[in-house]
């Protein structure tokens, strides 16, 4: 399962039925559970752990120290859970002491031909970053976000869970749960209500949630204001509190 020709440091920890491609560069302190599949030419550096049936294609940098200039050599760390596809040319940068000192990826997520994952950025599961996409550092994605081509994200921006970003958004304030943009910068246009049909929402709740996206969008309310009538709504409909708490957490302001 490992190519003669790959090089594996003699601390990396690798399962029996890891395999690992020509050419390919597992470092120290590298982790690759059960089922993980390494194409060639991938390097991978420590600290990093990456769980169970993941598959890393060709020419991916996963676990590199980040370009911050912060950063100072401390030891940070990459943690990927299972599941995962890492297609190509991916790069993902470890963490910095400046926040958490971890990136983390987590459970079956697609992460597309050339995204970048920058220092400290959290990917939750179940999301789709389309080719090209641009994590700066310190960037959370919510569980079945969708990054659509060419997205670009500020630093310390959250994507709320069920998000959609079109073609090309360049985003600079928090996308709250549930609601779609597109556009340099990015601007709200609605929800993602195909999303929610696919992933199982009721007709009743997706109707719940477009009215909320219409209390917070169209009718001219401060945020502390909308939240005073979303929290009414959320009584009757649980998944509204994903978007409370989205707007709650919000550090950087929501795109309007």
């Amino acid at each position: 399962m490992i190519d003669p020709r790959a090089i594996i440091d003699p601390s990396a920890r690798l399962a029996d039925d890891v395999s690992v491609g020509p050419w390919s560069v597992i470092g120290p302190d590298v982790e690759l559970g059960p089922g993980t599949i390494v194409e060639s030419h991938v390097i991978i550096k420590g600290p990093t752990r990456i769980g169970s049936n993941n598959h890393i294609f060709q020419f991916s940098s996963v676990g590199e120290a980040t370009p911050d200039l912060k950063y100072k050599g401390e030891e940070t760390r990459l943690v990927i859970g299972d599941n995962n596809v890492i297609r190509e040319g991916v790069t993902i940068h470890r963490g910095t002491v400046q926040d958490r000192s971890e990136t983390t990826i987590g459970n079956d997520n697609l992460i597309m031909a050339y995204v970048h994952v920058g220092h400290d950025s959290v990917i939750g599961n179940h999301c789709i970053l389309v080719n090209n996409a641009a994590l700066a550092g310190h960037v959370h994605i919510g569980d079945w976000a969708i990054l659509g081509g060419y997205t670009l994200v500020h630093q310390f921006c959250s994507i709320g869970e069920h998000c959609f970003t079109g073609m090309g958004s360049a985003i600079g304030k928090d996308v709250p749960a549930y609601v779609m943009v597109t556009g340099s910068p990015a601007a709200a246009k609605s929800i993602n209500s195909e999303g929610l049909r696919r992933r199982g929402f009721t007709k009743d709740e997706i109707a719940v949630i477009n009215k909320c996206f219409k209390l917070v969008y169209r009718r001219g309310l401060t945020v502390d204001e909308a939240l005073q009538e979303l929290e009414q709504l959320a009584v009757n409909c649980e998944p509204v509190n994903l978007l409370i708490e989205s707007l709650q957490g919000s550090t950087r302001g929501i795109v309007r």
